[in-house]
């Protein structure tokens, strides 16, 4: 007989990438795409970044720093906590498998809002916790709902703020809600994967809100406003028993020492980069504008992409933007999610929204069992 893996696993959808362009142009016969799926920044890595990552090429034959202690003393300074506060991982996805297998297992349960990350429902059946989706309010997640949702066996509280696909974002107040209704032994975990993008004053810090708690992490990462998505570099700040808990989950050495070179040199580019982003939520306003002029029932977005709740018209409209060499994030019966991509990326989307029959209004289906069929990256 041939090893037989456990249930579970075998139970977990196989890895489907997101689609490329050069795909959508040979499927369809088209002379041009751009791929807008994966909210990757749509700008090269600063020079100065380039340049840091091609100097650690010399070193490659040895092995990084397995704890990346520069790198997380430069984080703590960034954000005025302790070194010890602080810890690194294979992007903020993997920092989020560390987390599931840390503290969630058989009997235990997971909290998180439905639509939202992908891999929140993924990593749960991973440990062979049960999965506890509530469901968004319109295209928001309630955090009335999902306090209420709260009990004995929640172990984990998974809350993506700014929300991925929807791109809406909780204020203080609700988060402050969440984090009171926390039972004991539970850890609530603040996904902030696209900070850098949130314009909104409402929308808070959460290392800043929840720093003096023993019971709340945050996650961010350089994947998306940094534009080293390829170097998978994500960080946590939190307790220092939940990093040093999450710490045994590490596989020595996912943090390379390209990737570390690399946050390194962009923490120190950091002005640059808000600039960059700047101009990311300067176009992501510009989309939002001209897609409400057209009729399109979007909301504000506090994230470096869009997102068009047309429910069962979803894959209809992802087929016909891709037609026109437009690769998005379709999910099926719910939305479209459109990355911000340059201006010229953005003016061809909104000239195909503008050639497309009557648009829907219908609101976003959220319904909890609508789990994926595919394993996620983080885009």
């Amino acid at each position: 007989m041939p090893p037989r893996p456990i249930d579970r696993i075998s139970a977990l959808p196989a890895y489907r990438p997101g689609r490329s362009a050069a795909a959508a142009m040979a499927d369809h016969g088209i002379a041009s795409a751009v791929k807008l799926a994966s909210n990757e920044l749509a700008l090269d890595p600063l020079p100065s970044v380039t340049k840091a990552i091609e100097a650690a090429i010399a070193t490659a034959h040895l092995y990084p720093d397995p704890g990346a202690v520069e790198l997380r003393r430069a984080l703590a300074e960034s954000v005025g906590v302790a070194s010890e506060q602080v810890t690194v991982g294979a992007g903020s996805v993997g920092l989020l498998q560390q987390l599931a297998l840390a503290y969630a297992g058989p009997g235990d349960e997971v909290v998180y809002g439905w639509p939202s990350f992908e891999a929140y429902p993924l990593l749960t059946a991973l440990t062979g916790a049960t999965k506890v989706p509530v469901p968004l309010d319109g295209q928001t997640i309630d955090a009335a709902t999902v306090a209420a949702a709260l009990g004995p066996q929640t172990r984990l509280v998974l809350v993506a703020n700014p929300n991925n696909p929807t791109g809406t974002a909780l204020t203080g107040d609700d988060l402050q809600v969440i984090a009171d209704a926390l039972p004991d032994g539970a850890l609530l975990v603040v996904d902030e994967a696209y900070r850098e993008f949130v314009t909104d004053p409402e929308v808070p810090d959460a290392v800043e809100l929840f720093g003096h708690r023993d019971d709340v992490c945050v996650l961010r990462t350089f994947s998306k406003a940094h534009g080293l998505a390829a170097l998978r570099v994500g960080y946590l700040i939190g307790p220092p028993d939940v990093v040093a808990t999450v710490d045994r989950t590490l596989v020595p050495f996912a943090v390379n020492a390209l990737g570390q070179a690399g946050a390194m040199a962009s923490l120190t580019a950091f002005a640059e980069m808000t600039d960059r982003v700047a101009g990311v939520t300067a176009e992501r306003q510009r989309v939002l504008d001209a897609l409400r002029a057209d009729g399109w029932p979007v909301e504000d977005s506090q994230a470096n992409f869009t997102w068009l709740p047309v429910g069962d018209r979803s894959t209809a409209l992802g087929l016909a933007l891709e037609q026109a060499g437009l690769v998005t994030r379709v999910f099926a019966g719910v939305g479209v999610r459109v990355t911000v991509g340059t201006p010229a990326d953005n003016d061809r989307f909104l000239d195909v929204c503008r050639s497309l029959p009557a648009r829907t209004a219908a609101g976003l289906a959220a319904d909890p069992a609508n789990e994926p069929t595919s394993q996620p990256g983080r885009g």
